[in-house]
């Protein structure tokens, strides 16, 4: 298939044919490194932000978390200094991921990462970000990564990245400023989402240990371990030389890494009816407790989900079947709310990937209502988790649509001047 009229084959692709394809080094005015020295001895509780490769976010500077240098000590590398418009790459952590430094950061310092001072007459700082942050441009970065362990970038393969530049500054920031809006819509789903979260969070606080109590419910709530609540059921892995327990698969089959939202409707993979018959796979039935046992995420938080749909599970996961007793989205809950100080008594030590110790999980008590309450509150909680869900839809849809703006508009398939 040819190249159709009006756009030519170059390295990066095809393209229109009044773009050209020039190396980073031919529209910066300057690319180096940030402070390269040992500077802990500088460290102050106040004084001149320095950034480091992990403040870089695909697209924007995080000033949460900086660091501050003394001002004798920085004044040695003046030279450094960042200025409105400067774009800093991270050599180390994600290389390549990039952002623009904003105006209220000019004057900061970077402790070594990239920095490139594009020439303002050739390239625009927010169309240039936005091409190395695109898939082509991080495609490069990978292809181009130096090191053993932990991988990281040097300026010189920053200044050959060839970018892909549009014939006027008016059509760059066009390009930049459709992009910019789809971040914005991004962003304020995000801060919705992060409210909603909280919103969610103290509900659990109060309705979950009983310091609110909803309308018509009075009475004691008891306390009982977790291995009184239900049935606790662990998993396995079918054989995997064995192809008829995966061929015409069924039914999903629960791994650590599926473990993602608080209802499961789906996994990466699923096991055949020969395998749940053999019991090769345990079948789980719907609306049981999945609590993942063994995985590095341990270390972070404590994963649990509702099955929503009949599932199997693998070695690392553990099930409970609740006691008609128990409401499912009741012991969900609390086990959520729970997660950090189940991490903290339940947790092993000295193993090489983090687990849980199942005889103290077993061990771990909650506090129940009686079972019609168990039920008001897990509704309520249900809605707001569905409310949460369909935001994060709308999320991911708002990633995928910017993602293929990014492909249409930085290759010049889509003009918009």
């Amino acid at each position: 298939m040819g190249v159709k009229p009006g756009y030519k084959q170059t390295e990066v692709g095809v393209i229109p044919e009044d773009w050209e394809v020039v190396p980073l080094s031919d529209i910066a005015s300057r690319i180096m490194v940030g402070i390269a020295s040992a500077a802990t001895h500088a460290y102050r509780n106040s004084g001149i932000i320095m950034f480091r490769n992990q403040n870089i976010k695909p697209g924007y500077l995080e000033d949460n978390d900086v660091l501050f240098i003394d001002e004798n000590y920085e004044a040695t590398f003046k030279n450094k200094r960042l200025k409105d418009g400067d774009i800093l790459t991270a050599r180390t952590g994600y290389p390549g991921t990039t952002c623009v430094v904003p105006k209220k950061h000019e004057g900061a310092q970077s402790f070594t990462t990239l920095i490139t001072r594009p020439n303002n007459e050739r390239v625009g700082s927010q169309y240039l970000c936005d091409y190395i942050n695109s898939e082509n441009g991080q495609l490069y970065f990978e292809q181009n990564q130096i090191g053993g362990g932990q991988k990281n970038v040097n300026a010189g393969s920053l200044k050959n990245l060839l970018v892909p530049l549009p014939p006027t500054l008016a059509e760059q920031e066009a390009i930049a400023a459709a992009l910019s809006d789809a971040d914005a819509l991004i962003e304020a789903l995000e801060q919705v989402i992060a409210k909603k979260s909280l919103v969610k969070q103290g509900a659990m606080q109060e309705l979950l240990t009983g310091k609110r109590r909803l309308p018509g419910f009075r009475g004691e709530w008891e306390t009982k371990r977790l291995d009184e609540i239900g049935h606790w059921t662990g998993g396995m892995t079918p054989s995997m030389q064995n192809p008829r327990y995966w061929n015409n698969p069924t039914t999903p089959w629960i791994s650590s890494g599926d473990v993602k939202s608080v209802f499961l409707f789906s996994t990466a993979f699923s096991v055949s009816d020969l395998a749940i018959k053999q019991n090769m796979a345990p079948l789980i039935q719907a609306l049981s407790i999945i609590v993942v046992m063994r995985s590095g995420i341990l270390r972070k938080f404590f994963p649990v989900c509702m099955n929503m749909v009949p599932m199997s599970i693998n070695q690392d996961i553990k099930a409970i079947i609740p006691l008609p007793t128990i409401t499912s989205g009741y012991l969900l809950h609390t086990l959520i709310m729970n997660g950090e100080k189940i991490l903290s008594q339940c947790l092993k030590s000295g193993t090489t990937v983090e687990s849980i110790e199942f005889r103290w999980l077993k061990a771990f008590a909650i506090s129940l209502p009686p079972l019609p309450e168990q039920s008001a509150i897990a509704a309520i909680l249900s809605d707001m988790d569905a409310e949460i869900a369909a935001l994060e839809d709308k999320l991911a849809k708002a990633r995928r649509v910017k993602e293929g703006m990014m492909r249409e508009l930085l290759t010049g398939r889509i003009r918009l001047v």
